[in-house]
């Protein structure tokens, strides 16, 4: 009996995309071209695939959306690698906690409720983030931050002025502010989050409340880039907030400094 040869360990140095087998490179891709809609357009869709780098481009499905406009799916093979073992990324530092652990941690190292306010900001209509993170019923099984004890957490919705949610965190002597940001196009998540960092710099408060933003395309690396303390992304948590917050409390030795002017 001949023995079984599948690779099923790569190179962490060459790492490509797996399809089939290991290292096969394949790739599935979709896209619309602007050509009218038949032969020629698959024959289109393989060339660009091509010139994109990518061998063996296959055509699986092809469909009009409207006169002069084709939408395909396309596989292909990738002949590009990357070295995995070379990547470095900006991340959150510190233990993430469930929500009963954040709980009885603040207890225990802070001694205080931490109170936060976050909301979504200038123009951004879509509540479906700072929901996920501060709405006790949270998002995909996490509970949000009003259903964890020692925590104070005001939700204030969006299309929320800079100036109003500064004003909040002033009020309830916040520990920290969460922006979230759903809407990017046209980079206006960029312009809303750099307002609101102006703004809380202006008004002196910078070190005295901890900056956090979170978002489909916010990652640790750009809040950071764009004064922020920390960044949330794409399957971030409720747990990932507080964890990083509460820990950051403690790391500037505001347990015993409730209100912001004290700090």
């Amino acid at each position: 009996m001949a023995e079984n040869t599948v690779q099923t360990t790569g190179d962490l140095t060459k790492v490509k995309p797996y399809g089939d087998t290991l290292n096969d490179g394949k790739v599935e891709m979709a896209f619309t071209l602007p050509v009218p809609y038949g032969e020629e357009a698959e024959e289109c869709a393989k060339q660009y695939v091509k010139k994109l780098g990518f061998d063996e481009p296959s055509v699986t499905y092809y469909h009009e959306l409207a006169p002069g406009f084709t939408f395909f799916v396309v596989y292909g093979a990738a002949q590009q690698t990357i070295d995995y073992t070379a990547i470095k990324v900006p991340k959150v530092e510190g233990n993430v906690f469930d929500r009963v652990e954040c709980g009885e941690w603040i207890a225990e190292n802070i001694g205080r409720d931490i109170v936060v306010v976050g909301a979504s900001i200038e123009s951004d209509a879509h509540t479906v983030g700072i929901d996920a993170i501060i709405q006790m019923k949270g998002f995909h099984g996490h509970f949000g931050l009003e259903r964890f004890k020692n925590v104070v957490a005001y939700n204030m919705g969006s299309q929320v002025p800079c100036e109003e949610l500064i004003a909040k965190a002033k009020e309830v002597n916040a520990d920290a502010i969460l922006v979230s940001q759903t809407v990017t196009q046209k980079d206006i998540h960029i312009m809303n989050l750099t307002k609101m960092i102006e703004l809380v710099e202006a008004e002196g408060l910078r070190d005295k409340i901890i900056m956090t933003c979170g978002g489909p395309r916010i990652s640790h690396e750009l809040a950071q880039e764009l004064g922020y303390d920390a960044g949330f992304g794409p399957g971030k948590y409720a747990e990932h907030v507080m964890s990083y917050i509460m820990q950051e409390v403690e790391k500037r030795g505001w347990q015993d400094k409730p209100e912001i002017a004290s700090r």
